[in-house]
This record gives structure tokens, sequence and C-alpha cells, in this order.
């Protein structure tokens, strides 16, 4: 059976351990900005987007969470994949990455590192990580396609 209407992403929610610095963070990578405040039993939600709202992404705080780093390997999120249209633009997210203190690294696997692209055969993959160690991916498509 089918899906009664085709959906799509909405946006991306995320809890993180400190919300300014996030929010800031988040702000200054993807050039989005503060939106509106969701307030909800036991914390706060923060609504980051750009004007046209197609990209959204809400940062959460837990007044019980207890600050620990992500790990993909826990039940729940995995990553977060972000598309882009070229290996090239992947390229230039390299360097705009590192200008936020995104380090280069032979793998992201701590806060705040990025690997060197992936070229895979259903793409390349720019693989990386928040403060929080979400892990974040930005994919482009084969060349050609």
């Amino acid at each position: 059976m089918s899906p009664p209407e085709p959906v799509r992403l909405h946006h991306v929610a995320l809890t993180v351990s400190d919300l300014d610095a996030s929010v800031a963070w988040y702000c200054s990578v993807f050039g989005i900005h503060h939106q509106l405040d969701v307030p909800h039993a036991g914390g706060i939600g923060k609504v980051l987007a750009d004007d046209d709202r197609s990209l959204s992404i809400a940062l959460h705080t837990h007044d019980t969470s207890p600050h620990e780093s992500f790990h993909e390997s826990r039940t729940g999120l995995d990553h977060v994949g972000f598309a882009l249209a070229t290996r090239a633009d992947l390229e230039r997210w390299q360097e705009h990455l590192a200008a936020y203190g995104v380090q280069r690294a032979a793998e992201a696997d701590r806060p705040m590192t990025q690997a060197p692209i992936a070229d895979v055969p259903y793409g390349s993959v720019l693989v990386f990580r928040d403060p929080d160690n979400i892990q974040l991916e930005l994919f482009a498509p084969p060349s050609g396609h």
C-alpha cells in the first residue's frame, strides 16, 4: 500500500548539551538564523531556519539530559544528511567547515572533526561532527547525474 500523500522532510530536531553554543555554531555553519523558541515540558527548543524555511533545524535542551556526547551506535539517530549538487560543492564546504573550527582528520570520529571526502559508487560524501559529536553528512550525487 502506498502512502496517501508524498512526504518530504520538514525539519531535523537534535538534542544538544549547550543550547546557546550550538545555536551559534549551526547558525554560522549553515547560514540560518533563530526563528522562534518552542518551550516544552522540561526544556526548550530553538528553531533555526533560512528565510524560506527550506532548511530547518530545531535544537533542543532537556532539564534531565545527562549532557553526554552523541554516539550513533545507540538506538535513535544515526546521522543527518544534507544534499549538495556537486563534488566541487563538497570541496568548498571542507574549507567552510574548517573556518568554523571543524578540523580535518583521517576520520570524523570526535567532535568538530571532518573526514576526507569519500567517493563511493552512489556519490561523494563529506562526514563531519558538531560540538556534541552528532554526525552530519554532506552528499553529492555521482558526476553526470
